[in-house]
């Protein structure tokens, strides 16, 4: 299929409102900070990648200029757009883009979401890099929009967790985000979260608590799971703000909440973790917790599918 009727069938395709013809630049967009994290992605991806060069590239004449167009292959949450940006730019500083769906937009299958005119062997280089964080992130926004989405009208806010891939956790978190998503900490160093054995090792809930206040200016949060509601009552005595409440079940949940609603320190913030689906997503949401937390935002994906298309410019 030619690009021309590529780009006439994305158009039909995109909702309306949807953003066509030239957008901002992707990674002019985003903070100093997530820019220069992007920019150490892709520079670490393109050098696993490419390492003494691409062999493969380097049959295309040099100097030759091409139009290229990257469409995605089923309905989803587009996101990746700076990474993907950033990959291209790297290997090509003068290519032309042009994106069709703004970050964070829905696509229809077979909608092409950006399309290109550069170097040939720079866009074939860059190509594999691009598509793969397209397709990484994209699949944890879509799926990260369909939890949000589940929970819609309750005072749940769908959190992510610290299972993440390897040097990749930045790019994931901001990703749940895209999605509608909540992060929960970044990693060990921002916030505290107490869990079964620092309770066990500390000597109890109300003396791991006590040593907690002690970093609490260092700390975005500080959160402590249960698993009963005898140790609810416990945290909460000890003056807990914010408590994760670990593999319970839906009555148990229900009185959990009542519980905390009930106390006379003013309750806490409550987070559910463990044993979370899409299934059973709104009956724990109505429940009247706070927060519901689940690592297959992250880890249990599957890649989107997008593709890349060039042709000889003429």
């Amino acid at each position: 299929m030619r690009l021309v009727q590529l780009l006439a069938g994305s158009r039909m395709q995109c909702a309306a409102g949807a953003m066509l013809g030239a957008m901002k630049s992707s990674l002019d967009t985003l903070e100093a900070p997530l820019r220069a994290q992007v920019l150490l992605d892709v520079a670490r991806a393109l050098q696993e990648d490419l390492g003494a060069g691409d062999l493969t590239a380097g049959l295309v004449p040099a100097r030759r200029r091409v139009r290229a167009c990257i469409l995605v292959r089923e309905a989803a949450v587009l996101c990746g757009a700076p990474w993907a940006e950033a990959a291209l730019r790297t290997l090509d500083p003068a290519v032309e883009l042009t994106w069709h769906v703004a970050e964070g937009g829905r696509c229809a299958a077979d909608q092409v979401v950006l399309t290109m005119q550069g170097d040939a062997r720079a866009l074939l280089s860059a190509e594999r890099t691009a598509l793969n964080f397209l397709q990484m992130l994209s699949a944890v926004a879509t799926k990260t929009r369909s939890y949000v989405d589940a929970v819609a009208g309750t005072k749940a806010h769908i959190v992510d967790t610290r299972k993440t891939l390897p040097g990749l956790r930045i790019a994931q978190k901001y990703a749940v985000r895209i999605g509608g998503g909540t992060n929960h900490r970044i990693g060990l160093h921002d916030a505290v979260l107490i869990k079964e054995n620092h309770i066990a090792a500390a000597g109890g809930v109300a003396a791991v608590l006590r040593a907690a206040a002690e970093v609490a200016a260092r700390a975005e949060f500080i959160e402590i799971e249960v698993e009963t509601l005898e140790q609810l009552r416990e945290a909460l005595d000890a003056g807990a703000r914010m408590v994760l409440l670990d593999n319970m079940d839906i009555a148990t949940l229900h009185e959990a909440v009542r519980t905390n609603a009930a106390h006379p320190g003013g309750g806490a913030i409550l987070e559910i973790s463990g044993g979370v689906t899409l299934d059973g997503l709104r009956a724990l949401a109505e429940t009247g917790v706070d927060r519901i937390s689940t690592g297959a935002l992250t880890k249990d994906v599957k890649a989107t599918d997008f593709s890349m298309r060039l042709e000889s410019l003429k």
